[in-house]
């Protein structure tokens, strides 16, 4: 079924890791090795300065099942339902705690944990034939954790609406409640990812470091803080060498050279 075994393939090629879910008989569930594999595959050298985003895309008729329904229920001890839920979440964390853009490349459906993959990552290009949904009420397993990443990205009467019905949401509902970015024909899945990440590999990985992590600590806070905290970074882009160095270049048409160093020059 899957090459060599290798429940997801991964490469690293002009700053670009590309993560492949490769089980595509079990519709790349997320059972413990998967994830295991998976987090493995975020972690490896993730602060390395040749790492510059990582795609996440699926072998196979689903992008992600969501748990591994079988190994669910094969388990018996609460303490081993625990470490299957932790490293989930965990991963899902890490997504948006690393310092690199996170691409998913959904091109088919996505389903309770495999749509909380999608609504975690960074960014989502989606495939017209992509479709997206949580389940898990209607087997008796409610998407509790699902729903943490669905409800920060979509309106929460859509949120309650696919958590509570389980009904499936085509890609364009995806796009018009704010779960993917982008929707495009299936044909041009990739050649899309493929240009936004080249896109990302043109910018400063220092900046877009800062950038990112400035985002997922500002959205949590009240206004005012916010704002404290954004400023606070906006100094401290303006001394890191890219900042200056990429304003100069602006103003003086040329290409800057960036050193992508998240140290501070002054």
């Amino acid at each position: 079924s899957n090459k060599n075994g290798q429940l997801t393939l991964c490469t690293q090629e002009n700053g670009i890791r590309r993560i492949v879910l490769n089980n595509p008989a079990k519709r790349n569930a997320m059972s413990l090795k998967l994830m295991e594999s998976l987090r493995e595959n975020i972690l490896r050298d993730v602060k390395e300065l040749d790492l510059r985003v990582i795609v996440l895309s699926a072998n196979g008729p689903a992008f992600c099942a969501g748990h591994d329904l079988k190994e669910l229920v094969s388990i018996k001890k609460r303490s081993e339902h625990a470490n299957i839920f932790h490293i989930c979440s965990d991963i899902m964390e890490l997504i948006q705690d690393i310092p690199v853009p996170v691409i998913a490349e959904v091109g088919a459906i996505a389903t309770a944990a495999g749509c909380q993959l999608v609504a975690t990552c960074d960014m989502a290009v989606a495939s017209e034939k992509a479709t997206f949904c949580t389940p898990g009420v209607n087997i008796g397993l409610f998407c509790s954790t699902p729903a943490v990443a669905l409800a920060r990205a979509v309106p929460r009467k859509l949120a309650l609406d696919m958590l509570l019905t389980g009904e499936i949401i085509s890609a364009q509902q995806a796009l018009s409640n704010g779960l993917v970015s982008r929707v495009v024909p299936h044909e041009q899945l990739q050649a899309e990812v493929t240009r936004i990440a080249e896109g990302i590999c043109e910018k400063s990985r220092s900046v877009i470091a800062l950038g990112k992590s400035t985002f997922y600590r500002q959205i949590v806070k009240d206004r005012n803080s916010a704002y404290q905290d954004a400023s606070n970074i906006m100094v401290e882009n303006m001394c890191l060498h890219d900042g200056p160095e990429g304003i100069k270049a602006f103003l003086e048409r040329r290409n800057p050279t960036w050193d992508h160093n998240l140290e501070c020059i002054n």
